[in-house]
């Protein structure tokens, strides 16, 4: 029998904060960076996230992707003048784990 070096239960190691073996993203909490991107989206009109940051520099695009990859954001709108940037909105996930009920549906 051949083993893949995998073993239920880990033993690799702490695992990162958030961490769930069950798949479950419910406890997992954004980062410092990424909680100051999100928050941004709860004074815009329909959640919309910005492309800057406070200081005018574009937000990371890792930061970005991380929080679309947890379901906290998604794509809205493409950018004609700019096709590579993503222009995202909050999710109604996105909203809870900032601590905020999600607007209603329109």
């Amino acid at each position: 029998m051949v083993s893949s070096g995998h073993t239920q239960g880990g033993g690799c190691g702490p695992e990162p904060p958030g961490y769930s073996e069950t798949g479950n993203t419910a406890s997992l909490r954004p980062t410092e960076p990424q909680r100051r991107y999100l928050e941004r989206g709860l004074h815009e009109p329909g959640g919309k996230l910005p492309l800057f940051d406070g200081d005018g520099r574009e937000v990371p695009r890792k930061t970005v992707e991380a929080c679309i990859a947890h379901g906290w954001a998604e794509p809205w709108v493409a950018n004609p003048i700019k096709p590579d940037w993503l222009v995202c909105r909050l999710t109604a996930e996105g909203y809870r784990v900032l601590g905020q009920t999600p607007p209603a549906a329109r």
